[in-house]
């Protein structure tokens, strides 16, 4: 039986620090919705944020035991997506490499498709 890959794969890095946010919020919470939204010169920019509940049409995957949800109008987007986070000497935070983008823009705030 062919099994549907995941639509956005986690690496053990991004993994680890939604698990300390998570842990650090101080409220419990399902786990973390992934979106986009407009904005930016390029046209879309990735959100994330704590999800209290999930909401209907979102799509759910566990990840290490962390429950991510992708919200359904960013699903299209973000098939194949890779989600890391890296730490470097002048910035921290998520990068996610999209093998979708068509472009970004130049201070790297946003994406198109």
């Amino acid at each position: 039986m062919n099994t549907i890959p995941a639509p956005l794969q986690m690496t053990p890095a991004a993994v680890a620090q939604v698990k300390a946010l998570l842990e650090s919020r101080g409220k419990p919470s399902v786990g973390i919705r992934i979106g986009v939204r407009t904005k930016g010169c390029s046209g879309l920019s990735y959100t994330l944020e704590f999800a209290d509940e999930k909401n209907e049409f979102d799509e759910e995957m566990s990840v290490d035991g962390v429950t991510i949800l992708i919200d359904p109008k960013a699903t299209m987007f973000i098939i194949g997506t890779e989600m890391d986070y890296v730490v470097d000497k002048l910035e921290s935070g998520f990068v996610f490499n999209n093998p979708n983008e068509k472009g970004r823009c130049g201070c790297g705030e946003s994406f198109h498709v």
